[in-house]
Formats: C-alpha cells, structure tokens, sequence
C-alpha cells in the first residue's frame, strides 16, 4: 500500500521546477512557501517565526534552510543534498544573516534569483530583511504560482493517496451519520465519529502512515438548522432537533494529501420546502459532472450550474461557485469559477459542489472529490448521495 510519495518522484519534480525556472532566466532558486517545500522535499514542518527556505540550485544540488530544532528531522525526511540550520530566532545573529552567508558561498550575488516571496513572512512575530536587502542579486525574478501549476495535474501516487484519503472520509461520515440523533450536540457526534475513525485507521494502515495533516475528521462545523444557510459557519456546540437541515463534512490526510466530501442531512423528517431546495442542489450537482470534460475551461462548468440556477429563480440563495482543486490544500487553483478559463486536464482532482443556502430554512450542499480522466471523471468518495439515504433516525 503506498502511503507516501517516493523520492525518487520528490526528485523528478526538483528537476521539472529547475527546468522551469531557467526557462525564465533564473540561475537558481529561493522559496519560503510551506506547501511548495514539502511538495518539493517531501518535508513536513509547522511554520512559526522561525524562517525555514528552501534553495535550489542547479549545478549545487537542493539546501534546506531550517532553525536547528529541526536540523536532525530535516536529516532524516527532507529528499534534499544538505541542510543548513541556525541556532534561534530572533537570535544572537538573525537568521537571515546566516542565510545570507549560504547564498553568498553558493555564489548567488550578482546572478538573476527567482523567488516566491522576496522574503520570509510570517503572523508569529517575525521580522527580517528581504532578500533584496541580504544578497546583490543581477535581478530578482517571481517565480509566484509556478510550482502551484505544477502542481495541477496529479500523478499516479498522488491519485494514490488521495484516493486512500477519500476512503477514510467515507468511513468517518458513515459514524457521523450513524452517532447524529436529535438532542446531541453537534460537537459530541462529531468527536465520537472523528475518534473511533481515526483509531480505526491507525490501526489498518500501521506505523508507515504519515499523516501531515489532520488524520481523519467528521464534522458539523456549525451547520446545523437555519446555521447551516451560513456557508462557512463555525462550530457552536448546537444541539440536534428533529427536521434540522444539517451540511455535514469528512475528510483525511494522507501523507498531506487531502479529500473532501460533504453531504445535506436531515434529522428524522424533511419538509416539502426541504426537499424542493435539496433536489435543486442534487441536479447542479449532477449538471457540473456532466459539464467536466478535458479541453473545456473550468469557468464553463460554473456557467452551467448557474444557468440553471437561474433557469429555475434560484441565484438568490447562491453564496459561491461550484468548486475548486484539491490535493496538498483543501483549496487550491483553479477553480469552477465563471472567471477561471483554465483549461480542464485529466488528471486534475477537483471537488464539485454548488451550493443554495435558505435563510432559516438551511443550507443544501454536497461535496465530492473528482478525478479527471480521459474521457470524463471518475467520482472518488463513494457516498450516498440521494435524499432517503441521507435522513438520520
């Protein structure tokens, strides 16, 4: 069972990114991008106001910059040639005074330097200088969205994971479903399903599964009755009633790839104005997997969907478009967005789910996760989608 992405594949994309960034002049490479780091190197880290980057350069191998609590981790997991580390932040010497000396061994002064962000950033505290303030580049060149794209099309071991990812969210909003009753909190189903879920994957998948992430989860997250007509609400303890209208979400981690699956619930009952906003919502559902096909832009899929919305008076209760990608992030680019003209590929892994959200009524919601193919798609999370099976005793 694969259970991460070999090095051997960390490596290929090193060399596709090296190829892409001296397509545009660069003679070598700086990046502080948590997701592209561990896209490229297959490390794990939690960010803080200690700057980690990676350089890249071609003739002097791949060098991970990292605070020395993470020296001997990176060692032991990064795919990279070396790894260079300093002592603290904000440090006796600041951090990018060290990197500054790296880069000036590596040869970087005078040579045209591409980067993601000119310097590291960070929420917890950190301040710095730029790179434009550390090294006497010849030119600094944004390599912003590159690796983003790269990451795009997925390969096969990407498909890999996801897919087992998907597998682990079918199993977690199975116990979410079978725990939800009226007169229990949303908090207390959802924690019982995400526990026995993530203690039962554990112990299937063994001591070679790497998370990074959150291993697996089942959750309200706040939408529960009128609530759920908040598209993102946030969990507020709410206790189930009978002929709530529930958004339900699971999803897992899988060596840092992700799923989502999303499902409209209804506790015990469901109203005639209940089932008339979840069967418009089933059929855009159904009209955007009919829309995705490989050549077509990612912004006709959006078009479609609202055509009908609008078709049948519904644009009001629309609040956002009918999906995006997915893999390393639960939201990534592009997006089923009527200003997203990228062209679809196979490969590409998606969710779709348009949504309609009633003002004291509820919300209506699915989500799935869906692999491009050659011919069409291919819908990962297998979970029931119609109305009967999706009413909670």
């Amino acid at each position: 069972m694969l259970l991460s992405i070999p090095k051997e594949e960390l490596k290929e994309r090193q060399n596709r990114f090296i190829e892409k960034f001296s397509e545009k002049g660069c003679d070598g490479a700086i990046l502080f991008s948590v997701t592209d780091i561990f896209y490229l190197t297959g490390f794990h880290f939690h960010p803080t106001e200690r700057p980690i980057a990676v350089i890249i350069d071609p003739n002097r191998g791949v060098h991970l910059f990292v605070p020395l609590l993470e020296h001997e981790h990176a060692q032991q997991y990064a795919a990279v040639d070396f790894v260079h580390s300093y002592p603290e932040y904000p440090g006796i010497r600041h951090p990018m005074e060290i990197l500054k000396d790296i880069l000036q061994k590596l040869g970087f002064d005078g040579k045209r330097i591409g980067y993601d962000a000119i310097g590291y950033g960070s929420p917890m505290g950190y301040r710095g200088p730029s790179l434009d303030q550390l090294i006497s580049a010849k030119q600094f060149i944004s390599l912003k969205g590159i690796i983003e794209e790269m990451r795009y099309v997925k390969s096969e071991n990407e498909i890999r994971l996801i897919r087992e990812s998907c597998r682990w969210a079918n199993v977690a909003h199975r116990l979410l479903q079978n725990y939800t009753k009226a007169g229990l909190s949303e908090m207390e189903i959802a924690n019982r399903a995400t526990m026995e879920a993530t203690l039962t994957m554990i112990e299937t998948l063994g001591r070679d599964y790497k998370p990074h992430g959150t291993p697996v989860i089942a959750t309200f997250r706040g939408q529960v009755g009128p609530e759920s007509a908040f598209p993102h609400a946030v969990t507020q303890n709410i206790i189930l009633s009978k002929g709530d209208t529930l958004v339900t979400g699971a999803g897992a981690s899988v060596f840092g790839y992700v799923s989502e699956l999303e499902r409209t619930m209804f506790v015990e009952t469901v109203s005639k104005e209940q089932e008339k906003f979840f069967r418009h919502m089933y059929e855009a559902q159904q009209i955007a997997f009919s829309a995705i096909k490989p050549g077509v832009p990612f912004s006709s899929v959006d078009e479609a969907v609202q055509n009908y919305f609008a078709e049948e008076g519904l644009t009001e209760y629309v609040r956002h478009h009918t999906g995006h990608s997915i893999g390393l992030l639960g939201h990534e680019a592009p997006f089923f967005d009527r200003g997203d003209h990228t062209p679809i590929r196979p490969g590409m892994v998606v969710t779709v789910e348009p949504g309609l959200y009633v003002r004291g009524l509820g919300g209506f919601r699915h989500s799935d996760t869906v692999l491009v193919t050659e011919k069409g798609i291919e819908i990962l999370t297998d979970y029931p989608r119609d109305l009967e099976s999706l009413i909670c005793a």
